[in-house]
């Protein structure tokens, strides 16, 4: 019996070893994850060593003390509230991208709110409530569809309320109380759901939005 061709066996080989070659490594994206959160961590002062567990030459940093993975390795929670971090936020936040919860609140965060922080398309909740936060609300928040839960509440936060936000149709609670914002309140969307509670300690503010009467950004 004659030996069979090797040229199918060396194609079909050659075949495997491309696929492996290019097959897409799901260590991309967690590695990508873990030197975003690398670079926040060199931002921030830690005195309680809350983020000693947070070893960049790990594979990935679903290992790390308060950062939750889904099944697939991808970070989806970021649990820092009420730890004695001080320092600021950085761009290196938008680019976890599966991120579902951030949790920040509680801090001595100061500085501008990222703008990054607008393509985290997956996130539900972003508390960063009780900090120092400076600036304005990012408009980029508007691309947070699946967004249901904003606390920007106890900071330092100037300027207008975008009235991008009244597009967030899954906000259910917002809080921007005890803040230094200024204009009106917007009327449409889920601000129509909200008390005047989720706006008090504003002394700038001057109010819902009279459409066609007063501009939103009156008094800014």
């Amino acid at each position: 019996m004659a030996p069979p061709p090797l040229l199918p066996i060396v194609s079909s080989l050659v075949v495997v070893v491309l696929l492996l070659l290019f097959a897409p490594s799901p260590t991309t994206s967690t590695n990508s994850e873990g030197e975003a959160l690398h670079a926040l961590r060199t931002r921030l002062s830690d005195p309680t060593n809350v983020l000693q567990s947070w070893d960049p030459t790990l594979v990935n940093p679903c290992t790390w003390f308060h950062v939750t993975c889904n099944d697939r390795n991808r970070v989806i929670r970021l649990d820092l509230g009420n730890s004695n971090i001080s320092g600021t936020l950085g761009p290196e936040l938008g680019r976890l991208e599966h991120l579902q919860y951030l949790e920040l609140y509680r801090n001595n965060f100061e500085g501008k709110i990222p703008e990054e922080l607008g393509n985290l398309k997956n996130l539900i909740s972003m508390d960063l409530y009780g900090n120092r936060l400076q600036g304005e609300i990012p408009k980029s928040f508007a691309k947070l569809k699946s967004l249901r839960f904003l606390r920007l509440n106890n900071n330092k936060l100037t300027g207008s309320i975008p009235r991008e936000l009244a597009s967030l149709s899954n906000l259910k609670v917002l809080d921007l109380s005890n803040n230094d914002l200024c204009g009106t309140i917007p009327t449409d969307g889920p601000f129509s759901t909200f008390t005047l509670q989720s706006f008090e300690n504003n002394s700038r503010l001057n109010g819902p939005e009279l459409q066609g009467l007063v501009p939103y950004d009156f008094g800014c």
